[in-house]
């Protein structure tokens, strides 16, 4: 990569530390040391990379969810994020393409007639789904007849698809999984719906720093280094993203 102008590094981090905006919703990418409390997992470790070759200190600020982090990108409290690459969001952020693809898909309660994909978007079908994850905003420009039923967190959206007997959960295909060794007799349908394109952004306003973020996940990609987090942080699920 080109070296690193003094633009680059005060747009990027202009109180002198990079500050990491994490999406702790998201399994996958993120998690909480049990020891110390700490943030760690794949978005951590790319932050840290990023820091390393800024040569600035690293400050993690973890969000409870997506939403919460794309609103404070305004608001001058983290430079560079960590989550889904949404229309909606880049209004405000300026997105990197996506260094990690995740499968988003349906799971469905025993006895279901939802066999496929297609058979979701009907009239009269109830999909409950998290509030403000990428694939919920996707599903709202998409869904033209099922109903969405907007929930806090996946672990409240599972237990709304079995005690209100709702017909549909969409979720990440991995956490999708864990949902269905609980619910004996569901099934995960097929292919998905999307899949969710996980990017780094920076607030609007820095065109210098989106374009050295945009360069450094296309690196971090073609050098394997995208593969290698994941394979040590023994994530399953995630698929690296094809060049931009």
């Amino acid at each position: 990569m080109s070296e690193i102008s003094p633009v680059v590094r005060s747009e990027l981090a202009p109180t002198g530390k990079l500050r990491v905006g994490l999406n702790m919703s998201n399994f996958l990418l993120t998690a909480k040391d049990p020891a110390t409390g700490e943030p760690r997992g794949i978005a951590v470790d790319l932050g840290r990379e990023l820091g390393r070759r800024l040569g600035l200190p690293v400050e993690l600020v973890p969000y409870p969810n997506p939403g919460a982090l794309a609103d404070d990108a305004g608001k001058g409290v983290w430079d560079v994020g960590f989550l889904g690459a949404e229309p909606q969001r880049a209004n405000e952020i300026d997105f990197t393409a996506a260094y990690v693809e995740i499968e988003a898909t349906y799971l469905v309660p025993p006895g279901s007639p939802l066999k496929a994909i297609a058979d979701v978007d009907r009239k009269g079908v109830r999909i409950v789904v998290p509030e403000r994850s990428a694939y919920e905003l996707y599903l709202t420009r998409t869904v033209k007849n099922a109903e969405l039923v907007r929930v806090k967190g996946a672990d409240t959206a599972f237990k709304r698809l079995i005690d209100d007997k709702l017909d549909a959960l969409a979720g990440l295909r991995p956490r999708l999984v864990t949902d269905h060794e609980k619910a004996p007799g569901s099934r995960i349908l097929d292919g998905n719906f999307t899949a969710v394109q996980q990017a780094a952004g920076t607030p609007k306003g820095r065109p210098a720093g989106a374009n050295y973020l945009k360069a450094f996940i296309e690196d971090i990609k073609a050098t394997g280094l995208v593969a290698r987090t994941i394979e040590k942080n023994n994530v399953r699920g995630l698929t690296v993203a094809p060049k931009a």
